[in-house]
């Protein structure tokens, strides 16, 4: 085969640019949307301070220099040019650069962590570079210490909070912002009756548009974004060019110096409204994993198949390349026995990973050049305007829709209504995420997650949390009633965030890209300094609305440590408590333990040993099912895991027992909701694995385990193009392939259970039963038994810690979901054990 030749007769750099513009066009309605909005409130904000605003024009300019210099150093140099850098496989936010540091540092707090996990693809992606002495120093200090793991785990959750907050403050002051261009059409005190019933109206219909999935109206939310920016772009130049040309000057950070110098502490304070022109920067970050799903998958695949018409590639392979922002999933969707090279698979996973350019350029093409010098225009022409109108009779002359020309205010006020409704969509979207994330990671509660979109992966919406954000949100709107008091609290919950951040990058410099300590050490010093002063701005407004962020964060991180701490309790009292699988081999029929026909499944979070809710089980009700599977669902810090890695399958005991361990690992992104497939999947796991030990193949030990267990990864049915299926059906048997066997369930008036396994001459006879038995088994049914715990606090426990656990975490296991829902189980097929743990 011809490289060169192949790789001219393939336009991939070509088509590469249009696919990365076509997402930079995406990226502006899925993340841009709250930072494009914020000339709406800036201004107004900043000079809602005792702040004259001076013939001069010393305030006006200086306010403009902040702006530009803020938004040029915070999310330009900050976000798009290095934090998008730091993505977890695709995904961003605070949990994201937690997970990332887990994986590297071992610092995680998952209780059932296991050395299996970190031969996921995730785990080993760059785990070949070398530490320096000081990155290695650092993290055999946060591996020891178990306080410093604790804070670590506080300072994401403190993030996670502060994100939470904003889903309650962003969408209050973006739509508040928007309806206030009514209050230059009404007479005086008039608007105040109008604006907050029409933001009510506007803020309840948005969180109501959450059950119907936003999918629908999605491929409107950029072109919404983008005719607000050019039309805010637009008056900028307009202003600019009647008003003051000369504003530019403005740009010099002497004005900064001249301002602060000016105004003093009045000005400092008035920091706090800057703030606002960097609102949605985080989002940037934190939405990086949504924008993907939206849009990478979508056009990642489509021209796949033209690629592969040339090639003779027959068989189903993954193909993953790890890029600087994102991992980019290249399939062969034919079928067949394998004809390819491995210069060819590579070649095309390579031309494809040229082709698919990371959404992180996406993203720094959209800021770089769309969002950034519309941003930049629009603050510049509402300095150009203030600063030949020097008469402010009241706060909102100084606003946003005072430099719209008189003509145009309307059309104006339609679309900043349509952008601050979009911008909101993104924060509300996000907070969704975040606490799916947590609730994986187990830092929250169970919640009701509802799938809204059949075709984009990750479209969620969680009805507990999308009306609580709504009973805040209209809270905090008619609270306040203006955009002062909502401003200064949106101001503090967005620089917290962004200062975790910067705490988290510091630890990733070193410890996850290896990099000198130095350069850590310039970052978190000259952006932390930055961020610094703003929050101290910000926070000295306790009492102007500024409480409110942090009253919620603290009641947020209250919830999520007491489930978090409840949780890894009763974890604890699993693993002392832990029967010995020996204790499993003595039962026999002469102790009255009976089998029963059907699959048992016995859920436990523990992967080793046998539960304490088995022994409870069988001492109340002594018989068992013929096929006994010992369950554990589990969370691991890692986005996604690939359906090839997601089982890990293990034999407890001798063959003739028929019991199973089987640990189905998930990213905390990853989706578990359909029962009736993940049925099917650990069946057949556990088919493949009998089969597999029967060929003599080797398995990988996981770790040093009891003798009596060999865990080996065995991935979902439809990783396996020769591995064994599950065919149900009522009727006769439909056609089989001839390069399959079949083994059946004996005849029953009920619906008919088969194994169709790849032919092969040397299966053993007992595999053949073992799979026959299996499939009787899965024929007659499956139970699933698990445990109802309630955890009280042992005797002799400091006073906080009964708090926490006979009050916090009780009640909040009794308002929760139940486990059976979160673990997708079927309600008439489960049976739950009650137990009192003591911890």
């Amino acid at each position: 085969m011809d490289i060169e030749s192949w790789g001219r007769q393939n336009p991939i750099k070509k088509e590469s640019w249009r696919t990365v513009i076509a997402l930079a066009y995406q990226s502006l309605g899925v993340v841009y949307g709250d930072l494009s909005t914020s000339p709406l409130y800036v201004y107004k904000s900043t000079f809602a301070e005792d702040i004259q605003h001076s013939e001069s024009n010393d305030e006006i300019f200086g306010v403009l220099s902040f702006v530009f210099w803020t938004l040029t150093l915070i999310p330009l140099l900050k976000y798009v040019f290095i934090v998008l850098r730091a993505d977890d496989n695709g995904e961003g936010g605070t949990f994201a650069l937690y997970s990332l540091l887990c994986r590297y540092t071992r610092v995680s707090t998952l209780p059932n962590g296991q050395l299996a996990d970190e031969d996921l693809y995730e785990y080993k992606n760059d785990r070949n570079l070398s530490a320096d002495r000081i990155g290695m120093s650092l993290k055999s200090t946060l591996e020891k210490h178990r306080f410093l793991k604790k804070i670590l785990l506080i300072l994401a959750l403190i993030g996670t909070c502060m994100v939470i907050g904003d889903g309650v403050l962003t969408p209050a002051i973006s739509v508040f912002s928007a309806v206030s261009g009514l209050e230059l059409s009404m007479a005086k005190h008039h608007h105040q009756y109008v604006e907050v019933p029409v933001a009510c109206v506007i803020l309840v219909f948005l969180f109501f548009l959450q059950h119907y999935g936003t999918h629908r109206l999605g491929f409107l939310f950029a072109p919404i974004v983008i005719t607000w920016l050019l039309c805010i772009s637009a008056i900028g130049v307009y202003n600019i060019i009647h008003w003051n040309p000369h504003v530019y000057q403005a740009l010099s950070p002497y004005y900064m110096y001249k301002f602060l110098k000016k105004t003093q502490r009045g000005g400092w304070m008035s920091l706090g409204g800057i703030l606002l022109c960097i609102t949605g920067s985080e989002a940037m970050f934190a939405d990086l994993g949504h924008f993907s799903q939206l849009s990478i998958k979508k056009s990642a695949f489509k021209s796949v198949p033209h690629i592969l018409e040339d090639t003779e590639l027959m068989c189903v392979k993954l193909f993953i390349v790890k890029m600087r922002f994102s991992t980019v999933v290249l399939f062969n969707v034919n079928k067949g026995p394998c004809r390819c090279t491995k210069l060819k698979c590579f070649m095309l996973a390579t031309a494809n990973s040229t082709k698919i350019l990371t959404r992180g350029a996406s993203l720094q093409i959209a800021f770089t050049f769309v969002v950034y010098p519309s941003l930049i225009l629009a603050y510049m022409g509402q300095a150009a305007y203030l600063s030949k109108h020097h008469v402010i009779a009241s706060d909102y002359h100084i606003g946003f829709y005072v430099s719209v020309p008189e003509k145009l205010r309307y059309p104006v006020l339609a679309i900043a209504i349509l952008a601050a409704v979009v911008g909101s969509q993104a924060i509300i979207t996000g907070t969704f995420s975040i606490i799916k994330q947590c609730s994986a990671l187990g830092c929250f509660p169970r919640v009701k997650i509802v799938h809204t979109s059949s075709k984009i992966h990750g479209q969620i919406y969680i009805p507990e949390v999308n009306w609580t954000l709504m009973v805040l949100c209209l809270a905090v709107t008619i609270g306040f009633r203006d955009t002062k008091h909502i401003s200064n609290a949106s101001g503090l919950a967005v620089i917290t965030v962004m200062l975790v951040t910067t705490c988290f990058m510091s630890l990733v410099i070193v410890l996850c890209w290896h990099k000198n300590v130095l350069f850590a050490i310039c970052f978190t010093f000259f952006f932390g300094s930055i961020e610094a002063l703003y929050f101290s701005a910000s926070l000295i407004k306790f009492l102007e609305g500024a409480w409110v962020p942090i009253v919620l964060s603290f009641i947020f991180l209250a919830v999520m440590y007491s489930w978090h701490y409840g949780t890894l309790k009763k974890y604890e009292f699993d693993v002392e408590n832990k029967i010995p699988i020996n204790w499993l081999l003595t039962l026999s029929p002469n102790l009255g333990i009976t089998r029963v026909r059907g699959i048992g499944l016995i859920h436990t979070e523990l992967v080793t040993g046998i539960p304490a809710i088995f022994s409870h089980f069988i001492t109340n009700l002594p018989a068992f099912h013929q096929v006994l599977v010992f369950l554990c669902i589990k969370s691991v810090p890692v986005p996604h895991v690939r359906p090839e890695e997601r089982f890990l399958v293990g034999r407890i005991g001798p063959k003739e027992y028929r019991v199973y361990r089987c640990i189905a690992r998930y990213g905390y992104r990853d989706i578990h909701m359909d029962d009736v497939e993940f049925e099917k999947d650990l069946v057949c796991s556990i088919g493949e694995f009998i089969r597999s030990e029967g060929r003599g193949q080797s398995f990988e030990a996981v770790e040093d385990i009891d003798a009596n267990e060999r865990l080996t990864v065995i991935g979902t049915t439809s990783t396996h193009i020769d591995g064994i299926r599950i065919c149900e059906e009522n009727g006769e048997l439909t056609h089989v392939d001839t390069e399959m066997i079949e083994i059946s369930s004996p005849e029953v008036p009920r619906k008919r259970v088969r194994f169709l396994v790849p032919e092969s001459p040397q299966m053993d006879l007992s595999v053949r039963e073992e799979l026959q038995e299996l499939m009787e088994a899965r024929e007659a049914g499956m139970a699933f038994i698990l445990g109802h715990c309630y955890v009280r606090a042992k005797r002799g426990s400091s006073l906080i810690k009964k708090l926490v656990i006979n009050i916090g975490y009780d009640f909040l296991r009794r308002n929760c979901r139940g486990p059976t829902y979160a673990l997708s189980f079927p309600q008439a097929s489960t049976l739950e054990v009650g137990m009192i743990y003591h911890v």
